[in-house]
This record gives structure tokens, C-alpha cells and sequence, in this order.
């Protein structure tokens, strides 16, 4: 049993919670928010024990083992570190760092306390993830990968009319890129590694926001793109391409169902229908990590490798944050 503590009151916050109630490994003990009202609130509605409005506290009970960190991006480096000095495990949302500077501290620190730092990318952590690996020998040499992921957001009406959340400010690390982005440039590292060389372009809306864009990456022997938006929608599944077929992923961010089609036509689907919500596995990971005191784990490369071409491609999108410059 790990008892945690949660940094964060939205929407991400409650998903994880509702996965957390099908985890026999989970037990929510504590709630950090900015006001004590909110973390009271927060915390008597999903049965917490304590509630903080300081996140020293928060990271002084003894009562937590660890803590999910879903703030906005620019606080998760500093918010991670502290509660692992504290001798706390941390599975920190999505985009894991600001920029790989930072992703540096936060690895440095886990290090140096021996605790279990885990970057929440959901579908990494799924039986279709597995399932996309094991099957990728059926495509022959892969030629070219597509990662896209394009979703009208339903705070860009807000924007529109001039009130700005969260994942429109860039202030807050944040953007498409950083926001939804993230999913295909983290599968791209977790299949193929770093690229060789990457090429960008994305489009800034009127406060300098990403709104959209594309990466294109080059390999030995293949190409691979990821296609992101904020501001539009794209209905159409991720691609592996190889000599022999290709394979199309549905829902990217949660797949659950895989086409493989051969050059001869035919046609494979392997479907994996999720009957608990898709936040379980990550949970279930991360306490596999932490229980075992796996402090070095596989998926910190991805997580290196990920913040490593957002850098770039922000650099070539003239992509800027306030962490870049502290």
C-alpha cells in the first residue's frame, strides 16, 4: 500500500483518483491546493486525511510515501524536488520538466534521496503499448512512423474571448507542444530513440501560445512525424510504416485497438478492449517501482529523450519559457 499525496485539484487530479480507487496499491492520505478552503474541500469530498495549503507541509508528513504532481508545468521540477528531499516518490504529470535543465535537477534529486520518479504518459504504461511492440516485427524494416494527435481544446473558446487558462499560457511552460505534443514526441522516443536530426514548425497565436504544430524527425534508414494542435481536430490513427505493412493505432493516447495490413491486403486487428479507467497501469507501474526501489528504471530515458527534442523544436519554433532563462 502507498499513501499518497496530491499536488493539484483539476480535472487530472479526479481522473487519477478514480483510477486509484481500482488500485489495491493506492490510498489517498493527503491534498496540497493554494488555498486551505479549496484543499479542505478537495480532500473531504474524496476522503483525505490531511489538507495543506503550504507544500512544505505537504512534503514534511510523514504520513505520505509519495506524491502526483499535476500542476501546471512550470512548477513541476521545483514541486518534485522538494518532495523528494523529503524522501518521497513522485510521479509527476506530463510534460515531466519546463526543459531538460530542470528534468536534469529533478533525476539529480531522485538520485541522491533514492527515490522513484515516474513521468505520467499514460499509454506507455498500457497493455497497447506492449501490444504495438510485440507486433511491430509483422511490418518488416520500418520506414516511417506518424504521431499525430489534434484536438480542438475546450478552453480555445475561452481564449478566443479573451480569458486565458492555463494551457494557453506560456508563462506556465505550457502551449500544444508541451500540452498534448508531448504524447507523440514521448512514443517517439520510447520506439525508436533520439533522432539524428529533427526539423519544426509550429504556429503562435496572439500572446505567443503555440497553438499547432509538426516535428519531423530523421533516422537511420527512416522518417517519423508527430503533428500536434490545440486549435483543430484530426480523426484519423497513428501510422507505423514498414516494407512488409503497416500498422494503424487508434487512439493514440490510449490505444485499444491495433490494424495491421499487409502489403497483400489482409487485414489483422488485434483488439484491447480497457474495462478500468487508463490512468490504472501508470499507477500500478510507478508502486511497482517504488516497492521494489527501482530508483534507475527504463522509462527515465524516455523521459531524457522527450525533453530533448521539445528543446530543440522549441528552439526552432522560437519557443521561450521563463524556466529557460533562470
Amino acid at each position: 500500500m502507498i499513501r499518497f499525496g496530491v499536488i493539484g485539484t483539476n480535472f487530472i487530479t479526479d481522473r487519477f483518483l478514480k483510477a486509484g480507487e481500482c488500485c489495491g496499491e493506492f490510498k489517498l492520505v493527503a491534498v496540497y491546493s493554494r488555498t486551505m478552503e479549496r484543499a479542505k474541500e478537495y480532500a473531504q469530498v474524496h476522503g483525505a486525511k490531511y489538507a495543506f495549503d503550504t507544500l512544505e507541509t505537504l512534503a514534511e508528513c510523514e504520513e505520505v510515501d509519495a506524491v502526483y504532481v499535476a500542476s501546471p508545468n512550470a512548477c513541476h521540477a521545483k514541486q518534485s524536488i522538494l518532495m523528494m528531499e523529503h524522501g518521497k516518490h513522485v510521479l509527476c504529470e506530463k510534460a515531466v520538466a519546463s526543459n531538460s535543465r530542470e528534468l536534469e535537477e529533478v533525476l539529480a534529486a531522485a538520485e541522491k534521496a533514492q527515490v522513484v520518479f515516474l513521468e505520467a504518459v499514460r499509454q506507455i504504461y498500457m497493455p497497447g503499448f506492449q501490444a504495438i511492440q510485440e507486433n511491430l516485427h509483422k511490418l518488416g524494416t520500418i520506414r516511417r512512423a506518424s504521431f499525430s494527435y489534434c484536438k480542438y481544446s475546450s478552453r480555445y473558446d475561452n481564449y478566443k474571448n479573451g480569458i486565458i487558462e492555463n494551457v494557453f499560457n506560456p508563462n506556465l511552460s505550457n502551449g500544444s507542444l508541451m500540452d498534448i505534443g508531448v504524447y507523440g514526441v514521448h512514443m517517439l522516443g520510447a520506439f525508436f530513440g533520439m533522432p539524428e536530426r529533427i526539423q519544426s514548425a509550429g504556429l503562435k497565436l496572439s500572446n505567443g501560445v503555440d497553438g499547432e504544430g509538426t516535428i519531423l524527425a530523421e533516422y537511420a534508414g527512416m522518417l517519423a512525424e508527430v503533428t500536434y494542435s490545440k486549435i483543430s481536430d484530426l480523426n484519423i490513427p497513428a501510422q507505423i510504416q514498414g516494407e512488409n505493412g503497416t500498422m494503424l493505432i487508434e487512439q493514440m493516447t490510449e490505444p485499444v485497438k491495433l490494424t495491421i495490413i499487409s502489403r497483400d491486403g489482409s487485414e489483422e486487428v488485434i483488439e484491447l478492449p480497457e474495462t478500468e479507467p487508463p490512468m490504472v497501469h501508470e499507477i500500478r507501474k510507478f508502486a511497482e517501482l517504488a516497492e521494489a526501489g527501482t530508483v534507475n528504471h527504463k522509462y527515465l530515458e524516455n523521459s531524457r529523450i522527450e525533453m530533448k527534442i521539445i528543446d530543440e523544436a522549441r528552439r526552432q519554433q522560437g519557443i521561450v519559457f521563463p524556466a529557460d532563462t533562470q
